[in-house]
């Protein structure tokens, strides 16, 4: 764990509580976050970094904002991109950083952007709109895109839509650059997959709903035509506590080693632990405890696998943990921080 180590948390800075990304320097040892300072972005509603630890991506009101992340671990605007739509809720690049994927909760628009070389965001590849009608009247009659990755082969990018209780999946050849529908992953009604993140080694994906809280486990495996995906596993957001009717599951990460899965649930303010067996990708819940915050919309793992951040939007807070994976707790690490309505968190190495 040795190196230098900073975190980016992008929050809403419509009320002039907030400037949009705030700095911190990152304490691996203790599992803390040291305010360092504010860089101004209209309404960073999510982030993300490079691959290659390079550069930070925000969503804002104007687009796509890119930033160099310098090694001591501040950060300079290079530019932005129009992304001809309704603003983007989620981010992803794929794995050479060659492509930024923006994913459209109001719209419905998936937007691919090509990234130059110095990081900065290109033009616009390829964009498709999502159609059709889902089942609960308030939110899912139509189409609402919650995230979009290139699946790790390379061959396909896969589209998560929580409106019409789908996963789309899409050929994506970069001769072309354009995206061509060949198949859908089709959920139950009103289940809303919301977001899903594969292993690293491309062999499982976790697709978490958000209304049926239940994370699905799935294997992969690469193929010309269609990739060849099986369920092999459904496990409730909150393992074996029983879910409350405002139970919504909202945020999922996996540890660095990817022995673990976390879980966020909002309603009941939850985080939720499970291990995982890296063979088969099978997970087993260990504890479902409560986050001190509300709305834990995002949730950070620091570096050593032994302490996490919970990302807490609707108190304003970061509240953060010491993980006791034998025992199955999480154990408060001092004072909670304050910060105006944070929506997502990136912790990336600046130094060896």
């Amino acid at each position: 764990m040795k190196g230098k180590y900073m975190a980016y948390v992008g929050s809403y800075s419509y009320n002039g509580q907030a400037k949009g990304i705030t700095v911190y320097d990152v304490d691996v040892e203790k599992g803390r976050f040291v305010p360092r300072c504010e860089v101004k972005v209209d309404n960073s509603s999510y982030l993300i970094a490079s691959n290659n630890g390079k550069t930070l991506y925000s969503i804002a009101d104007e687009g796509v904002v890119s930033f160099r992340i310098h090694e001591n671990g501040s950060i300079t605007r290079l530019n932005s991109a129009n992304i001809k739509g309704m603003r983007g809720c989620h981010l992803s690049t794929d794995a050479e950083d060659k492509y930024i994927f923006v994913s459209g909760y109001h719209d419905g628009k998936c937007t691919v952007l090509r990234l130059n070389e110095d990081g900065s965001v290109g033009e616009i590849v390829t964009a498709v709109f999502h159609k059709g009608f889902g089942s609960v009247a308030e939110r899912n009659f139509r189409p609402h895109i919650s995230c979009t990755r290139r699946t790790p082969d390379g061959k396909f990018i896969m589209v998560a839509d929580l409106g019409i209780d789908q996963v789309k999946i899409y050929r994506f050849d970069e001769k072309d650059e354009e995206m061509v529908l060949m198949d859908a992953i089709r959920c139950d009604l009103e289940s809303a997959p919301k977001c899903f993140r594969f292993s690293e080694d491309g062999k499982f994906f976790y697709l978490l709903y958000e209304l049926k809280n239940v994370i699905d486990v799935f294997t992969y495996e690469t193929g010309d035509r269609l990739p060849k995906i099986e369920k092999i596993q459904t496990i409730e957001t909150t393992g074996k506590v029983p879910l409350t009717q405002l139970t919504a599951a909202c945020s999922m990460r996996l540890s660095n080693d990817e022995t673990h899965l976390f879980c966020g649930n909002a309603g009941d303010n939850t985080v939720a632990v499970y291990d995982r067996d890296k063979k088969t990708g099978l997970l087993t819940f260990s504890c479902c405890l409560p986050v001190s915050g509300s709305y834990p919309k995002d949730i950070c793992v620091f570096p050593d696998d032994k302490h996490i951040a919970s990302i807490n939007h609707e108190t304003g807070s970061i509240t953060f943990f010491t993980v006791d994976y034998e025992k199955g707790l999480l154990i408060m690490n001092g004072k909670e921080l304050r910060v105006n309505e944070p929506n997502s968190c990136m912790i990336v190495k600046v130094s060896k």
